[in-house]
């Protein structure tokens, strides 16, 4: 069972990861609506890898993919429905755009000219946003960045309005293109990571 063009994927665990287990052997539901894209899983596992692409990801690759894939919707009717992205027995088609993240062996890789940036702490005492607008450290690189020497640890600048919030290994990640980062930070005055407790 393959596809030419596309991954064939399946959920790492559930569709919705918007439960908490609680002491006590409880669980508490933390949102119940399925509209909500931030209580969508992102994880995934790959099933199936395309035929007539090259690609380093492989058949069982633990992969960060785009929200909408496993998103349920309500029709104009009010019938719940899958996403145009189902295929069948809890497996999806993925393009490979749909992929941000990929792990080989024990390392994180970004796939495409995807990147992974940290937020950093903000130093104004006087702010109620506790993290920089705008400026992050690298996190995971991809070839496009390393090849210009911006790699994991530098200080950058992105693009208004060009970030998604990731929860990767218990961090707050943005997840940009290469193109969304417009300066790096020359300076050498060290940054805080910054990285809220719900993460």
């Amino acid at each position: 069972m393959k596809s030419l063009y596309s991954f064939i994927i399946k959920p790492l665990h559930d569709r919705y990861n918007n439960k908490k287990k609680i002491e006590g052997g409880g669980e508490l539901i933390l949102n119940s609506n399925i509209e909500i894209f931030q209580s969508v899983e992102k994880r995934a596992i790959v099933v199936a890898k395309p035929a007539a692409l090259s690609t380093p990801i492989k058949v069982g690759d633990e992969i960060y993919i785009h929200h909408n894939i496993f998103r349920r919707y309500y029709d104009i009717r009010g019938n719940e429905k899958n996403s145009g992205s189902y295929f069948k027995d809890n497996m999806f088609i993925c393009e490979p755009h749909q992929i941000y993240l990929y792990k080989d062996k024990d390392n994180w890789k970004c796939n495409l000219d995807y990147c992974f940036i940290q937020p950093v702490q903000s130093e104004n005492v006087f702010n109620t946003q506790k993290d920089e607008p705008l400026i992050g450290i690298v996190k995971y690189s991809n070839k496009f960045l390393e090849a210009k020497k911006i790699n994991p640890g530098d200080t950058i600048v992105f693009t208004p309005n060009s970030e998604f919030e990731f929860k990767v290994n218990g961090e707050l990640l943005y997840c940009m293109k290469s193109n969304d980062i417009a300066l790096t930070n020359e300076y050498k005055k060290d940054k805080t990571k910054y990285n809220p407790s719900w993460a």
